[in-house]
């Protein structure tokens, strides 16, 4: 029944851009309303992208609910073809105990347990993740208290030291009001079900970059399509096929994260994009020339795949680069800026841990390719956008480890 298997949704604190809201579903799930487009590519995923991808964990239907107060949370109600195998065994090891488990726990001991579930409130489901990330607590701390706080001030300048990244809230705000204004409680939305991938991280350092020099997809309408060339055209999307969506970096010196948003990225130039880039590899303390070498081979290695992926398009996706703000011991001495890379081989060498990055493709819903259940238009060949927005990434991280 509902009340034993109801998972309160949260607001996922991580979220540093795009306009949908991401919700968490547990520790290493998130969730996102469904677009069919975004599905037929999950589900058609070529294999040799899967590393490069959040895995793809099912379907779930969620509802809105409002309290006597009138407080707005979503309710997850997952059926058992949704679950993949095994997240529940191996998130019982966890230092964190998962929502999923919480609300079973109390349901199966306590009276009366769905009333409780559903007003549960932020503060105490901070206390539930408490251990689980030193990064999320940081950022979590504050949630009920500064949710309503603005995210710049008159002079449309942004706070840039924050306890918590405004993003995130600033989505699931707008997302939970349009919803309640669109559809009543008893209304089910299907929302898909995904790895988050900054669980392993304890202070999750993200870079959302929004790739191509083309942003609209297929089935925009001629206004959109306006808007969207416009936006390229005055950002660094036209002039190297990337810009910065949004960023959180984890500050050693101050104890806090650097966040920056869409807004901000769209004003840079190629200039500011490099020293932005720059500044996301900076701790604070020093630049973390340690991450470097690994993050260039894994987007070598990804460059290398998209050549491949004849028909795709990835319009309108997002390129994360992740790294945990917290140093291993060996990387804490000062390093030298001038890094030599491996032209050679754009795998990661045997015998070093290169695990400390990550790099991910994420937000598919204008995604076209040959075969897609949405598709009306194939495209020939790669997507000469992306691999242009790519190659001046990796050539740029390539002129900061030589000191350029």
């Amino acid at each position: 029944s509902e009340s034993r298997t109801a998972v309160l949704l949260e607001p996922f604190v991580h979220q540093v851009g795009g306009h949908m809201s991401m919700m968490k579903y547990d520790e290493h799930t998130v969730c996102k309303p469904l677009v069919l487009q975004e599905l037929s590519f999950y589900e058609s995923l070529p294999l040799a992208m899967r590393q490069f991808t959040p895995q793809y964990k099912g379907i779930v239907s969620v509802h809105l609910k409002k309290d006597s107060l009138g407080n707005l949370t979503l309710l997850a109600s997952p059926s058992l073809q949704t679950e993949s195998c095994g997240r529940l065994d191996n998130a019982i090891g966890d230092s964190s105990v998962t929502i999923w488990h919480k609300c079973n726990w109390a349901a199966s001991t306590s009276t009366g347990s769905e009333h409780t579930r559903v007003k549960w409130s932020h503060t105490q489901l901070t206390k539930t993740f408490k251990d689980s990330c030193p990064g999320k607590m940081l950022l979590r701390t504050d949630l009920q208290y500064r949710a309503d706080s603005l995210l710049e001030d008159a002079n449309r300048n942004q706070p840039e030291r924050n306890s918590h990244n405004p993003w995130g809230l600033h989505c699931h705000r707008q997302h939970l009001n349009r919803m309640s204004s669109k559809h009543n409680e008893n209304k089910l939305h299907q929302f898909l079900l995904l790895e988050n991938v900054v669980s392993k991280y304890n202070y999750p350092c993200i870079l959302d970059l929004k790739m191509g020099t083309r942003q609209h997809g297929d089935d925009a309408s001629e206004e959109k399509k306006a808007r969207h060339i416009k936006k390229c055209e005055q950002s660094t999307s036209a002039s190297l096929g990337v810009r910065i969506c949004g960023m959180q970096v984890y500050q050693a010196d101050t104890g806090h994260f650097l966040c920056k948003d869409k807004y901000y990225g769209r004003k840079l130039s190629p200039e500011g994009f490099r020293q932005t880039l720059r500044q996301f590899l900076c701790n604070g303390n020093h630049l973390r020339t340690d991450l470097l070498e690994p993050i260039v081979l894994r987007l070598k290695a990804l460059l290398s795949v998209i050549r491949k992926q004849s028909s795709y398009r990835f319009y309108s996706s997002s390129l994360l680069i992740i790294y945990d703000g917290q140093e291993h011991k060996e990387n804490t001495a000062p390093l030298d800026n001038h890094l030599h890379f491996q032209k050679t081989n754009c795998t990661t060498p045997h015998g070093t841990n290169h695990s400390r990055v990550d790099v991910r493709m994420i937000d598919f819903a204008h995604t076209t390719f040959k075969g897609s259940k949405c598709n009306h238009t194939t495209h020939d060949g790669p997507d000469h956008g992306y691999i242009f927005g790519l190659e001046n990434l990796i050539k740029i991280l390539q002129n900061i480890s030589e000191g350029k």
